[in-house]
């Protein structure tokens, strides 16, 4: 879940300086993005971190239909194995553990160049600050901010150009509440680590999405308190209504195919965060 000083005069002022000044270069004008098909996914690679879960397999299941070739990542090979056998094209399955770096360059050696990566993954630590245990933070702090930087560290020289890295905040660290201090503090984090990651890796791209309540089967566990939260978020929210997966990856699909956006958080939650 978002992240001045003066602007400099416009080029297009009218000056003479202005007028003689060469045209800046199109990003449209790169060989990855004038090869890319008509929706910006066709023939790219695009691996997919916590592929298992419904968010991950819902944007799987859009890009491979759209025509990329993804590998799918993760700890369980048995949820990533029914996610893979969604897809309509091409897939590979590897494993992948965020709390162990030499994991992460296995898997490095393994994927080899891809045109995206995107990264769903998250280790809720919530409850009372008194009750919280180290074990539990740091993984949190692993798959928000730990992971993700070692990703960037032995990954970003295996993006093709025009490539992009985007991971997963939430709106938790603009709307903090009792119970949830670690996911507030690590989604935030992680916002700030794109904006750095991005200025560090450019020109490849770093982007988070930032989603807010979402019907995506988190709160299944609720039990008959699901749907009167549900029906509170949405009553609440300016949107009037919780999100859905669909909502969410049409935001990923955003930062892997805009070529001008990067070091943003894109907040997908209804304006949640400012109800």
């Amino acid at each position: 879940m978002p992240a001045s000083p003066t602007a400099p005069a416009s080029p297009t002022s009218g000056s003479p300086s202005s007028a003689s000044a060469a045209p800046p270069a199109s990003a449209a004008a790169s060989p990855s993005a004038a090869t890319a098909g008509p929706s910006g996914l066709e023939g790219r690679r695009i691996v997919v971190i916590g592929a298992g879960s419904r968010m991950g397999r819902a944007l799987a299941v859009r890009a491979s239909s759209a025509g990329a070739e993804l590998i799918l990542a993760g700890p369980d090979l048995g949820k990533l194995k029914l996610t893979a056998d969604e897809l309509p094209g091409a897939v590979r399955i590897l494993a992948l553990d965020l709390m162990d770096e030499d994991s992460i360059v296995g898997f490095a050696a393994e994927a080899g160049e891809f045109d995206h990566l995107v990264s769903t993954a998250a280790m809720p630590a919530n409850g009372p600050v008194a009750e919280l245990e180290l074990a539990a933070v740091q993984r949190a702090f692993t798959a928000k901010v730990t992971g993700p930087l070692m990703l960037a560290k032995h990954l970003a020289g295996q993006v093709r150009e025009g490539g992009s890295f985007t991971f997963f905040s939430g709106v938790a660290a603009w709307r903090p509440a009792p119970g949830r201090v670690v996911m507030a503090t690590t989604n935030g984090a992680l916002a700030f680590l794109v904006e750095a990651l991005a200025v560090e890796l450019a020109p490849l791209r770093v982007n988070a999405v930032s989603p807010g309540i979402v019907d995506s089967g988190a709160w299944d566990g609720m039990g008959d308190g699901k749907e009167p939260f549900l029906r509170q978020v949405a009553e609440q929210n300016p949107a009037r209504r919780v999100g859905t997966p669909d909502d969410i990856v049409q935001a990923v699909l955003f930062t892997l195919t805009n070529p001008y956006v990067t070091g943003t958080v894109v907040h997908v939650d209804g304006g949640g965060r400012l109800a």
